[in-house]
């Protein structure tokens, strides 16, 4: 008996990690960046990026100290390609307290070098996040469907 049970058990951990692991809980992934005093978690709808599709990305800013949102920042994400082309978008202070969104649209398919700066408020220092790497999509031919999940 202890045996069957054992199985059943296998069997559900590795069925509810296949499940996770085809995007079974709909949240895209986080990105999470630090400066000395706050933290950032970011997300990008449609995740990858696809070329020629706006992506939202979406910034949650907290107080590192305090885990506490961050209203009324200012920032803005930046990209640049291989081939040196550019996109970004600045923050836009979103309905949900410490979120801002950018909307970025990537011009080309390929491995992108994004970059976050961000302020408390106008009288702050701007700071910068470390840079991380982001692969973008090729855009499907046209009449073809830009969800990502159906790819």
């Amino acid at each position: 008996m202890k045996l069957a049970t054992l199985v059943r058990g296998s069997v559900f951990a590795v069925a509810a990690a296949s499940l996770a692991a085809c995007g079974g809980n709909n949240r895209p992934p986080e990105i999470k960046q630090y400066t000395d005093d706050m933290a950032f978690r970011i997300s990008a709808v449609p995740a990858p990026p696809v070329a020629e599709i706006m992506t939202v990305f979406k910034v949650v800013v907290l107080d590192r100290a305090t885990g506490q949102p961050i209203q009324h920042g200012q920032g803005r994400i930046f990209a640049t390609s291989q081939e040196h082309a550019q996109t970004g978008d600045g923050l836009a202070e979103g309905p949900e307290v410490g979120t801002y969104y950018a909307h970025v649209r990537f011009p080309v398919a390929g491995d992108w070098a994004i970059g976050l700066q961000f302020r408390r408020d106008s009288t702050s220092k701007l700071v910068r996040t470390q840079d991380w790497q982001q692969e973008v999509l090729r855009a499907p031919p046209l009449g073809q469907s830009t969800d990502t999940n159906k790819r």
